[in-house]
């Protein structure tokens, strides 16, 4: 926890310490005054629908022992009450700096992860690789922005042996700004997918926005790639730092072989290291956990671990919320794999359902992919195509695009009979309680602003599973 007197603060973040004594020690960080503990800084977060700064009077009165700001009118009423106030041109800028400052009193190794689609299962997986034998501190969910990851660097403390954090963008700039703050001994790029392309217009420039990771990565640090994605197969370390390829092609250093899936269960693969031969166990179904393991694998034994340390950690996986969870009513099994979706995450969600389906009724509740712009249409239209090619048996979508992932599917061979197309997502909820029935698997995949999980909370709510018959 961060320990600090007030003037050392306000050296670090570049602000002016208007009123307050200067020797006040400072214990710990809060963005929330539901959640500040007395003696701590708040730092007031400006949001769409908030201002952090409405609040600093309440903190204050709930023991705060000092405030950032942006703004003067509240520097200069804070010298009128003797409260300590530091003055900051960019509260965000200034919270990035104090983890920044803060990080480098820690020589626990940093692993950082990005990509376009994975992020947060291969930071999970990494995790959990390595708490076989070493105290872990991760990113919580996906607090992957300028917020989270400032916020998951002042939680360290002298007990954690190994930092795991995830890397998110919006803009170019994003992650350039967060690996230098983070200063990551590790790096590991999941894919470049097509996530985001609506802001940055093509792979190539996504690409080169995830490639800001190496901004931050230390001298001499590994760079853990995807061998199997044809962008960055391409990338060579030179002198600055190293690099190991994973994957299932033969360009692959670290290299799954001998894939079987074991359905729901989960996953088994062979690795090499060196001259051993090693079986490995996800308990998470998808060839794409298997990515996400040779990933942890890889990152893992950078840090010292053997391999049978970190494959035993990865038996201790459990993927995240509403991430392939697995959900049995009344003898339909559901996939909630709501969290979100991009063309790539789709793509090993379908491949999943059919997977577990293994000859009963697969059934794909789709909804739009954000995010996409000019290329949404075209996305959607294979997102249906894909999923009739792989052997889905019923197909329900919803949304602005439904109508594109609908022609997609009967383009691909799917009848129409087996296709609904519906506005919005609610009015799913009637035609899966009378369609679903016994034996079926049913998907349910969106991006995140679709709000699926609500439907599917209804669905396996007692209202909806009487109208199906499933109790």
């Amino acid at each position: 926890m961060l320990s600090a007197k007030c003037a050392e603060i306000a050296e670090v973040v570049s602000g002016t310490l208007i009123s307050g004594d200067p020797g006040l020690i400072i214990n710990g960080v809060c963005t929330d005054t539901r959640k500040l503990e007395k003696g701590s800084l708040f730092i007031p977060i400006k949001g769409e629908n908030f201002d952090g700064h409405d609040f600093i009077s309440k903190a204050f009165e709930m023991g705060v022992a000092a405030s950032l700001t942006e703004k003067r009118e509240m520097a200069l009423s804070s010298q009128e009450k003797g409260l300590p106030l530091i003055k900051v041109q960019d509260t965000v800028r200034a919270y990035g700096a104090l983890a920044a400052n803060y990080r480098m009193k820690f020589s626990a190794p940093f692993i950082a992860v990005t990509g376009s689609a994975g992020k947060t299962s291969t930071k999970d997986m990494i995790a959990c690789a390595l708490g076989s034998r070493l105290e872990v501190l991760k990113t919580e969910a996906n607090f992957n922005n300028e917020i989270g990851l400032p916020s998951t660097i002042l939680k360290l403390h002298d007990k954690y042996e190994a930092v795991v954090v995830e890397m998110g963008m919006r803009s170019p700039g994003d992650i350039a700004y967060l690996s230098r703050i983070a200063r990551p001994d590790i790096v590991v790029i999941t894919n470049i997918g097509t996530a985001h392309i609506e802001r940055l217009g093509s792979r190539e420039k996504i690409f080169r926005a995830k490639m800001e990771i190496l901004e931050g990565l230390r001298y001499n640090g590994l760079l853990v790639l995807n061998a199997d994605d044809d962008l960055l197969y391409k990338v060579e370390g030179g002198r600055k730092y190293r690099t190991v390829y994973y994957g299932i092609s033969k360009n692959a250093e670290l290299r799954a072989s001998g894939i079987r899936s074991e359905g729901e269960a989960g996953t088994r693969f062979n690795i090499m290291t060196g001259n051993n031969r090693y079986e490995v166990f996800v308990p998470a179904p998808g060839v794409h956990n298997v990515y996400n393991a040779l990933a942890a694998i890889a990152a893992g034994m950078e840090t010292g671990l053997g391999a049978e340390e970190l494959i035993e950690g990865i038996r201790s996986f459990i993927p995240g919320k509403m991430r392939l969870n697995i959900i049995d009513k009344g003898g339909i099994k559901i996939i909630n794999d709501a969290y979100n979706a991009n063309p790539q995450s789709v793509r090993a969600a379908l491949n999943v359902l059919v997977e577990m389906a293994a000859g009963k009724r697969a059934v794909a509740v789709l909804g739009d992919m954000l995010e996409l712009g000019r290329f949404s249409r075209l996305y959607h239209n294979s997102m249906g195509r894909y999923a009739a090619e792989t052997g889905v048996g019923m197909l329900a979508a919803a949304g602005k695009y439904a109508a594109d992932i609908a022609e997609g599917a009967l383009k691909a061979g799917m009848v129409n009979e087996n296709i609904a197309v519906f506005n919005n997502v609610n009015e799913l909820v009637p035609y899966l309680d009378s369609s679903l029935k016994e034996g079926d698997v049913v998907l349910f995949k969106a991006s995140r602003g679709m709000k699926m999980e609500d439907v599917i909370e209804k669905i396996v709510s007692d209202t909806g599973s009487r109208k199906a018959g499933l109790n």
